[in-house]
């Protein structure tokens, strides 16, 4: 199993937060946050320990959330998904949603492949679960 990776970055001059890396694997989604305001989550996410991947990721959303970008930028561009990754990135969205939003500008892209009907399920549910329009995007 590769190992996962975090990576911190030069601290942002209007925030101070650090950008953070997770290079991605077959087992874990790559991901980028940017205290700038975009935050991407591609890949697969089929963690058998699911909080041990994504409770940094967590800390870094509540971090971000303190002081936020006038705009974010979600980008999720999942293959597969097991469902307690699933627990995990459905908390991150719901809980930039209902910080950020009236006050800040949230832009939420779910990708997925055409034909991939399970994904893009998953984000209708979120998208109608959080009321919050999500842009859909199809690749491929």
């Amino acid at each position: 199993m590769k190992p996962t990776f975090y990576t911190f970055t030069h601290a942002d001059k209007t925030n101070n937060m650090k950008d953070f890396f997770i290079e991605g694997s077959d087992k874990s989604p790559q991901i980028t946050l940017s205290a700038t305001g975009t935050i991407k989550i591609a890949g697969r996410s089929i963690h058998e320990d699911p909080d041990e991947f994504y409770l940094p990721v967590v800390a870094w959303i509540e971090e971000y959330c303190n002081n936020p970008a006038s705009e974010t930028i979600v980008d999720v561009e999942l293959e597969y998904v097991n469902s307690g990754s699933a627990i995990f990135i459905l908390s991150i969205i719901k809980h930039l949603v209902t910080t950020l939003e009236p006050d800040y500008e949230l832009t939420i892209n779910w990708y997925y492949e055409d034909g991939d009907d399970d994904i893009l399920e998953r984000g209708q549910y979120y998208s109608s679960l959080l009321q919050k329009d999500f842009v859909f995007i199809r690749e491929g």
